[in-house]
């Protein structure tokens, strides 16, 4: 945690030196840069740090450390124990989500479980919704799907989205999409609501125990790979050919 911590306090200075850098380009182009402006645009970059460190701050007394140290004042606290108490504060923060969210999590499902339509899987943990029924292939566990999908956290903010169609390995994704998602048929849309045991628990860079919401279409059960592909586009090719260069190939056989 104490290296997170650094990487945080390094991470907020490169963005304000990379900020710099482009503040320099932009002055080749507008020779008048306002101080107050970078100012500004630098206490934002802190500001955004300071959010993701994990812990509420107080911000007048962030701004008075700031002018202290500026003013050449000793600060109330040496840069090691600042570190340690930052990783602390973190620390305790990220288990009172992680327990807060699992409460939301395991109360969510009590209550979508008894919801019209939804379809209970490992012991309530994993649950789905049909929204539009499918009439195609059925989505076998050993398949490579093409779906489209977005993700959401329980508040219903997106986390992930597919831009367009993409193939996916069920044995590679996590067990409750995977559990969710077995049994669709080509051209339904479904709704898999996922247990954080199911999920990613307390590890990842999602929100501890966080409960997860996919909503998926399946455009193909099971896709070709790259290697099949190449091979029905070769097997394409050589039907189009015309009869005389197909002769001229059969010639060089014999």
């Amino acid at each position: 945690m104490k290296r997170s911590m650094l990487t945080l306090i390094a991470c907020l200075f490169a963005s304000f030196l990379g900020a710099v850098e482009n503040e320099k380009e932009v002055k080749k182009e507008s020779p008048v840069v306002e101080v107050a402006k970078i100012s500004e645009a630098f206490g934002h970059l802190i500001g955004k740090n300071l959010q993701n460190i994990g812990m509420k701050f107080d911000v007048a007394q962030v701004i008075k450390g700031l002018q202290d140290s500026l003013a050449g004042k000793e600060s109330p606290m040496s840069e090691m124990e600042c570190i340690q108490a930052l990783t602390s504060a973190q620390e305790k923060a990220f288990k009172e989500q992680a327990q807060d969210n699992l409460k939301k999590a395991e109360s969510f499902l009590q209550d979508n479980a008894k919801t019209t339509g939804v379809t209970s899987l490992e012991n309530g943990k994993v649950q789905f919704r049909i929204d539009q029924e499918g009439k195609g292939s059925a989505l076998e566990s050993h398949y490579s799907p093409l779906i489209r999908y977005t993700g959401k956290f329980i508040d219903g903010s997106v986390f992930s989205a597919s831009k367009e169609e993409e193939k996916i390995c069920l044995e590679e994704i996590i067990p409750g999409l995977r559990s969710g998602l077995v049994g669709m048929k080509e051209g339904e849309k479904r709704v898999v609501y996922i247990h954080p045991d199911f999920a990613y628990g307390t590890s990842g860079c999602l929100p501890p125990n966080a409960l997860l919401t996919f909503e998926v279409e399946l455009v193909v059960a099971n896709a070709p790979t790259v290697e099949e592909n190449q091979e029905l586009k070769s097997e394409k090719e050589e039907t189009k050919k015309p009869s005389s260069e197909l002769a001229d190939s059969e010639t060089h056989v014999r």
